[in-house]
């Protein structure tokens, strides 16, 4: 099997995949989490952080643990605009893609 074929079907998985978010998109709403007031403010802290460095050449485990830190940023953003602190937590309605992310750092 020549390469050409390889990405011509991954492509096609890709629309495939598409076609099943947009089915499930539509099912889905955000969900509610308590998340303790120590880790609701380092995620926080994550999005108010800047980051000057140039990013250069990476190894996919580089990419992988910055794409974890944008993450973990994006939900800070959301505890930062909507959270309600309660007590020693803080609820907040994170989109199912961000508690998945979260899951599968976790894992």
């Amino acid at each position: 099997m020549n390469e050409q074929g390889q990405y011509a079907r991954y492509q096609e998985d890709s629309k495939v995949l598409a076609a099943i978010g947009a089915c499930l998109d539509a099912q889905l709403a955000p969900i509610e989490v308590r998340l303790p007031k120590t880790l609701a403010r380092a995620a926080a802290a994550a999005w108010d952080r800047d980051e000057l460095d140039e990013i250069g050449e990476e190894t996919h485990e580089q990419y992988a643990l910055r794409d974890r830190a944008g993450e973990l940023a994006l939900i800070g953003l959301v505890i930062s605009e909507r959270g309600r602190w309660e007590g020693d937590e803080v609820v907040v309605d994170l989109d199912v893609a961000a508690v998945g992310a979260a899951v599968r750092a976790a894992r």
